[in-house]
């Protein structure tokens, strides 16, 4: 596709009222995320001064995830998603109100906070699917690649405004910042509401029992060595080279830039990755996809150390705006894929199973770094992370040389069509 034929699509899809709306709720619930995510994790490191404290952060969201993810995903599948949207936006206002209760009651022990961020983890949980899967019920297809990367530029904008906004907020006192959370969780909620576009109805009217219903993901991807060495790579790729869980101790005890200076370093990692977005929105990448792919996860190896080792702000910064970009580009050809070659009827249990390995390697990530550094120390634990990316990257290329070998995305995408034909 040409660069003037892919700016025609990107400007045909941001024409589009419900697709701007639901970039709006999308906009809207990142960023209450992004600050909500600042405020627990400085307010309850300053409670504890246990690295360990983070990794429990990360724990308490993703094992209600990786209980429900696939009947959330059947959910996606078999209720309306749009309904589903509203209805996880308002469970994350409602945390985000409970995290202000436990805030204004004083308490100094976080296990109130883990247990909201348990109900928190599991409003995330049936919010991902739904999303993912209504997309390309809004725009269609043919525009969906642009869509995705229009959705992600939005994303990073509240990545690059959330964390900034909560350092900012939480001057003022964490209750302020909760505050903000739920005000925001509550306009995503409404942007939602005011799509007016009729969606096609769900083709899936199967009777098969829950349990095969949920399988029925599963194996979807497990019979596809390209999707499933897209994703698994993506999981090993970060949830060893998780250093943003750690940027807390960075900010506090390495860096000493304090709460603003945190917020930065996580709108940094989002600053690389929103520039890139852009470009993806009005360049195609739909050449060479695959070793493309391959690249960018080891840069974002490379820039796990070298993030690892600075002890200077600004080469901090650089490091996970680098990191940013190349996950972009790890996730726009991941994402483009598993759109592309799953059937809509199938798209929430597909995207339920990519949600699971994406929130194993963040959630699941933040523990393993909390843990790692507990054991050999904040610097090693986000060194030895960086080498292990690239030790994945080396071995996923030996592993699924059919990922390696992509060059079209839609040729991909044509390909699976025909085997399900077929089949």
């Amino acid at each position: 596709m040409s660069p003037a034929h892919a700016a025609v699509e990107t400007e045909s899809v941001l024409k589009d009222t419900d697709f701007r709306k639901l970039l709006a709720s999308r906009l809207f619930a990142a960023t209450a995320i992004q600050i909500q995510s600042v405020v627990v994790g400085w307010q309850l490191y300053d409670m504890t001064h246990s690295a360990l404290t983070l990794g429990w952060v990360g724990l308490a969201q993703f094992l209600p995830m990786a209980a429900l993810v696939l009947p959330a995903g059947d959910a996606a599948d078999r209720l309306p998603r749009r309904h589903l949207l509203i209805t996880s936006s308002t469970a994350m206002m409602i945390a985000a109100l409970l995290f202000l209760g436990l805030t204004l009651s004083g308490t100094e022990s976080p296990v109130g906070f883990y247990g909201v961020l348990v109900l928190f983890g599991i409003a995330r949980t049936f919010s991902g699917p739904s999303l993912t899967a209504l997309l390309p019920q809004i725009v269609g297809e043919r525009r969906l690649p642009k869509a995705i990367a229009l959705n992600s530029s939005v994303f990073q904008i509240a990545i690059i405004g959330g964390p900034a906004l909560g350092g900012a907020v939480y001057l003022a006192g964490p209750a302020a910042a909760y505050l903000l959370s739920a005000v925001l969780f509550g306009l995503a909620a409404t942007a939602i509401l005011a799509i007016r576009k009729v969606l096609p109805p769900r083709a899936d009217t199967t009777r098969l029992p829950a349990l095969e219903r949920f399988a029925a993901g599963i194996r979807y991807v497990r019979t596809r060595p390209i999707i499933l060495g897209a994703i698994s790579m993506d999981l090993f790729a970060v949830l060893l080279g998780g250093a943003t869980a750690l940027l807390p101790v960075y900010a506090h005890s390495i860096l000493h830039v304090g709460p603003l200076g945190l917020g930065a370093l996580r709108s940094a990692v989002a600053v690389g990755a929103f520039a890139m977005g852009l470009y993806l929105a009005r360049v195609s990448l739909n050449r060479r996809a695959g070793p493309t792919m391959f690249v960018a996860v080891a840069i974002f190896g490379l820039g796990t150390i070298v993030f690892g080792l600075s002890t200077n702000f600004v080469l901090s910064f650089a490091a996970l705006a680098i990191m940013g970009a190349a996950d972009m580009i790890s996730m726009y050809v991941r994402s483009s894929l598993i759109q592309l070659a799953t059937p809509d009827a199938m798209r929430g249990r597909v995207n339920a199973v990519n949600m699971l390995f994406v929130g194993a390697s963040n959630e699941l990530g933040e523990f393993e770094s909390g843990v790692t550094a507990a054991l050999l120390g904040t610097v090693p634990a986000v060194i030895v992370g960086g080498l292990g990316t690239l030790a994945v990257v080396g071995l996923w290329a030996a592993m699924f040389p059919a990922l390696r070998r992509i060059d079209r995305l839609d040729d991909v995408a044509r390909q699976h069509r025909e085997a399900d034909q077929a089949a």
